[in-house]
C-alpha cells in the first residue's frame, strides 16, 4: 500500500487527523521519510508538543504501541531510514539553517518552522533580553522592609520575589493556590511605585483570559487597597485587567493584531497572572510586542496543567528554579532583603535562574485542610498519601465511587444540589444578574474529557435533562437551545464584544426577551443577543483545562470510568485547587491513581536553549 493510502487508515482509526495527513502530503509529498515525519510533527504539535525528536521516530512510539501493523506498514513505506537526520535533510522540505522551509531540524529535534522560530524568540527574551535593573540597593532595602517586614532568620520568599523582580526586567514568580503571589506583586507594584514615582511609570495587567482577568482585578484590587499610598501613588496603578487578546489588539474576524514589533505595546510594566495557560504561539507574539525598556512579571502556577495549545513555557522556565540562585545574586538578594537565601554552586542558565522565585508557604490551606493536603499528594505523585487523605475523613473532601447507573444518577443529583442557590434565585423575578452570575459561580463540575458520559458534552446533556425532568429549569421552546438560567462559555474570541474564550455568561428571560448576561474585567456586566454571541457551548460542566483561572467553593472533578492518557497528575492537581472550601472527586479509585503517578509530557527544546 502507498503511504497516502495508510494516512487514509490512520486517519480513519483516528491516530492521525485529516489536517496530519493532508500537510505531510501537501508540502513534503516528494520524500517519503519526510512526509511520515511530517504528518507525525502535525500530528503533536496538535496534542501541544513543540517539537519531534528523531528517537521517536520508531514504530513502537510512533502511536503509543497501538495499532503496530499499521505503525509497522507506515514505517515500511517510508523506508525505514537507519539515519533520520540525513533522511530529512535531503527532502527540500526541511533545512537546518536560516531557509523558509516548512520544517526545521535543529539537532536531534524536528520543528515546524513557526514553533522553531517562535521558541528562539521565546528563549531570546528570557535569557538574552532579561537584563540587570540597577537599583540604590539600601533604598530598595527601605521599601521592601516597609512592606514586607524587617529582616527575619525565615526565608520570607514573597519579599525574595519582590526583590527578584525589582532588580530584573523580566521575573516569573510561581507558587500553588493560597502561596501569596497576589499580596506580593501588590507589594512589588507599590515598592515600584514609590522608587519611581517621578517617571510615573505605566502599569497593566493581564491575563490569558475574561475570568483569569477578572479575578486579577478583584484580588490585586483587593490587595492594593490594604497598603499606605498617597492618592497620587494610587492614581498610578491600573484600576483593571484584560485579556492576552484584549492587550494585543486582536482584530475582530483576522489573526492580525494592533501591537507588535514593529508598533510596540505603549506600557513600561507588565503583570501577567496565571501564565501556565500562556502558550508558545501566544508567549512569542506577547514578547514580540513588548517595548525594550518595559519589566514583565509573570504569575503561575508551574504544577498546573500547560496551555491548552502548544508549549509549556511557564513549566519549561521553571524548570530551572531547583537550581537554585548564583553564588553571588543569592548574596544580592539577602542583602536586600535582610533574610538568608540560599545560593548554588550549579552552573548553567544563571541569568534565568536569578530571575525566578518560588513561593513556598500556603496561607489558603492550614495542616487540618484535606484539600491542601490532597493536592501535596498528587502533585508529588504519592497515590498511597493520596489515598490516606481521601480515607481520613477530612470535612471538605469527598471521594464517591463512579462505576455504574446508581452511582452515575447519584453524581448528578450532588451536581443539582451543588447548583440549588442559583437554581433557587433563578425563580426569583427580582434577582439582579450580578447575583446570579456570583451564585453559579460557587459550584462547578470539572471534567477531563470532552466527549462521552463522563466529558464535558454528555454531562451538559444529562444534567440538563434532569433540572427539566424535576421543574428546576424551563423547558425551551421547539427548535431553541435557550433558556432561562442557561449558562454558556464562549469558545471562539470576539475583540469587537469583548467577549473571549472561557467567558462565562448566564441566559435570563426579560422584558426583551433572552438576554445572555457576562461579567466584565472592572466588575460591570453587560447583556448580548443570544444571535449574536461567536461560538459557545452550554456550561453546567467544563473541562479541566478550562476552569483554569478560576476558584469555586465547591468543585466537583468527574474521572472517565477508565484511564486514558489525558487524565494526568497536573490535571489531578489543577481541578483540586480550584475548590477554595470543598472538594468532590467522582470516579474509580484505580483511575485517581494511575492519574497521579502519570506526568504531563509536552516535547520542547526551550530548556536545552538556556543551556547551549
Amino acid at each position: 500500500m502507498t503511504l497516502q493510502e495508510l494516512f487514509g487508515q490512520a486517519v480513519e482509526l483516528k491516530l492521525l487527523r485529516p489536517l496530519d495527513a493532508r500537510f505531510a502530503l501537501t508540502l513534503v509529498g516528494d520524500d517519503a521519510a519526510a512526509t511520515l515525519a511530517a504528518a507525525l510533527l502535525s500530528r503533536d504539535a496538535g496534542e501541544g508538543h513543540v517539537c519531534l525528536p528523531l528517537s521517536r521516530l520508531r514504530p513502537e512510539l510512533s502511536f503509543e504501541a497501538r495499532h503496530e501493523s499499521l505503525a509497522q506498514a507506515l514505517f515500511t513505506a517510508a523506508g525505514h531510514p537507519d539515519d533520520w537526520r540525513q533522511a530529512l535533510l535531503a527532502s527540500a522540505a526541511v533545512s537546518e539553517d536560516d531557509a523558509a522551509t516548512p520544517l526545521k531540524l535543529v539537532g536531534d529535534r524536528l520543528y515546524l518552522n513557526r514553533m522553531w522560530q517562535d521558541e528562539q524568540s521565546v528563549a531570546r527574551f528570557f535569557h538574552d533580553g532579561n537584563r540587570v535593573v540597577s537599583q540604590d540597593a539600601s533604598q530598595l532595602r527601605a521599601v521592601l522592609d516597609s512592606l514586607f517586614g524587617s529582616a527575619t532568620q525565615e526565608t520570607d520568599w514573597q519579599k525574595v520575589a519582590a526583590a527578584v523582580a525589582l532588580t530584573r526586567r523580566v521575573s516569573v514568580i510561581s507558587g500553588g493556590p493560597g502561596t501569596g503571589k497576589t499580596t506580593t506583586v501588590a507589594k512589588l507594584l507599590a515598592a515600584l511605585i514609590r522608587l519611581e514615582e517621578a517617571k510615573r511609570p505605566r502599569i497593566r495587567l493581564a491575563a490569558p483570559t475574561g475570568k483569569a482577568a477578572a479575578r486579577l482585578t478583584e484580588s490585586l484590587g483587593n490587595a492594593l487597597r490594604q497598603l499606605a499610598l498617597t492618592p497620587e501613588q494610587q492614581a498610578l496603578l491600573p484600576e483593571e485587567a484584560g485579556t492576552l487578546h484584549r492587550l494585543l489588539g486582536a482584530q475582530p474576524g483576522s489573526q492580525r493584531l494592533r501591537y507588535h514589533a514593529d508598533n510596540p505595546l505603549h506600557l513600561d510594566v507588565l503583570v501577567v497572572d496565571e501564565a501556565s495557560m500562556v502558550d508558545l504561539p501566544m508567549m512569542a507574539r506577547l514578547v514580540a510586542a513588548l517595548p525594550h525598556h518595559a519589566r514583565v512579571i509573570f504569575l503561575g502556577d508551574r504544577d498546573q496543567l500547560a496551555s491548552v495549545e502548544a508549549g509549556a513555557v511557564l513549566g519549561d522556565i521553571c524548570h530551572f528554579i531547583g537550581d537554585g540562585y548564583s553564588a553571588e545574586r543569592a548574596r544580592e538578594l539577602t542583602q536586600l532583603t535582610g533574610c538568608p537565601v540560599p545560593g548554588s554552586e550549579k552552573s548553567g542558565a544563571e541569568a534565568l535562574r536569578d530571575s525566578l522565585c518560588l513561593l513556598r508557604k500556603s496561607y489558603r490551606f492550614g495542616h487540618d485542610s484535606g484539600i491542601g493536603r490532597l493536592a501535596a499528594a498528587v502533585n508529588r505523585s504519592d497515590k498511597a498519601a493520596a489515598r490516606g487523605v481521601l480515607g481520613e475523613g477530612f470535612e471538605d473532601v469527598r471521594f464517591w465511587p463512579l462505576g455504574n447507573l446508581d452511582e452515575y444518577a447519584r453524581m448528578l443529583a450532588g451536581a443539582r444540589e451543588g447548583y440549588a442557590r442559583y437554581l433557587s434565585l433563578l425563580r426569583n423575578a427580582d434577582a439582579a444578574p450580578e447575583a446570579l452570575i456570583g451564585a453559579f459561580s460557587e459550584y462547578r463540575l470539572l471534567c477531563a474529557l470532552r466527549e462521552g458520559p463522563f466529558g464535558v458534552r454528555g454531562l451538559n446533556e444529562r444534567l440538563e435533562q434532569v433540572l427539566m425532568r424535576r421543574g428546576a429549569l424551563a423547558r425551551p421552546q421547539s427548535g431553541s437551545r435557550w433558556y432561562h438560567g442557561r449558562p454558556v462559555m464562549i469558545s471562539r474570541n470576539d475583540s469587537a464584544l469583548e467577549l473571549f474564550n472561557g467567558d462565562i455568561g448566564i441566559a435570563l428571560e426579560g422584558d426583551e426577551g433572552i438576554r445572555v448576561w457576562f461579567p466584565m474585567p472592572d466588575g460591570s456586566v453587560k447583556s448580548v443577543q443570544p444571535s449574536r454571541l461567536p461560538a459557545h457551548e452550554t456550561a453546567w460542566a467544563m473541562t479541566v483545562h478550562k476552569s483554569q483561572g478560576s476558584e469555586f467553593d465547591h468543585a466537583a472533578l468527574v474521572l472517565p470510568s477508565r484511564f486514558v492518557a489525558l487524565v494526568t497528575r497536573e490535571l489531578v492537581y489543577t481541578a483540586i485547587t480550584r475548590a477554595k472550601r470543598r472538594l468532590t472527586i467522582w470516579g474509580r479509585d484505580s483511575v485517581l491513581e494511575q492519574a497521579i503517578i502519570t506526568g504531563t509530557e509536552r516535547r520542547s527544546g526551550l530548556p536545552a536553549l538556556f543551556t547551549d
